[in-house]
């Protein structure tokens, strides 16, 4: 169901049919925007940023490794194809983000480095991929693993208000149109299932 929304969502974006709320929901962003709280949205960013996120699926690969789940540790390449699908569906499908008149500086990171940087298609939002699947993922584990009762409970929880916080983040900076948020959330939540599933598949039974 995802996908089909996913490319459902690409084909309305194509027909031009999110244009009119991508602009309302952007100056309406643009109209409570305040200086003062510039640098808590940009810290918010970095939940989402490539480089937290990264460093969060490196620690759960080398946890589930340490602790014997070998190919279960193989699940954080769910989050490296969606970066890279993310990446690709940008460099293929033409919908430039919103204009400079707009938007508001991003938080930093080392992709700003990267020529042609801040420029370019923005459909998905990579921030909305990297959040669903890492924090996703997160909470899945430590909802199985964590020996805390209140851990395990607080786990999905946590992880819903991240993405939900991260969303509006992006909204808020005018970074991405709302259907870019969207469709970052469709795109995350497709290999957050793909990767759950891995998780859950059957076992062979011990000999």
């Amino acid at each position: 169901m995802l996908s089909v929304a996913f490319v459902a969502m690409t084909i309305s974006i194509t027909a031009g049919m999110f244009t009119t709320l991508d602009h309302q929901v952007a100056e309406a962003m643009h109209s409570i925007w305040q200086e003062s709280l510039h640098g808590l949205f940009q810290l918010i960013a970095e939940l989402g940023g490539l480089e937290l996120t990264s460093i969060l699926m490196l620690a759960l690969f080398i946890y589930l490794w340490r602790r014997g789940f070998g190919a279960d540790a193989l699940v954080v390449g769910a989050f490296a194809g969606a970066v890279v699908l993310e990446v690709l569906y940008k460099s293929l499908f033409f919908h430039p983000g919103p204009p400079l008149s707009l938007s508001h500086p991003d938080g930093p990171s080392l992709t700003d480095l990267l020529p042609g940087s801040g420029k370019g298609n923005s459909f998905p939002s990579g921030h909305m991929v990297r959040t669903v699947v890492a924090y996703g993922l997160l909470a899945f584990v430590i909802r199985r693993l964590a020996p805390s009762r209140t851990v395990r409970w607080l786990a999905i929880p946590v992880a819903i208000v991240i993405i939900i916080i991260v969303a509006f983040d992006r909204l808020y900076l005018d970074v991405h149109w709302e259907s870019d948020v969207i469709g970052g959330l469709l795109l995350g939540g497709i290999a957050l299932v793909a990767a759950t599933v891995w998780l859950d598949r059957p076992r062979k039974a011990e000999n």
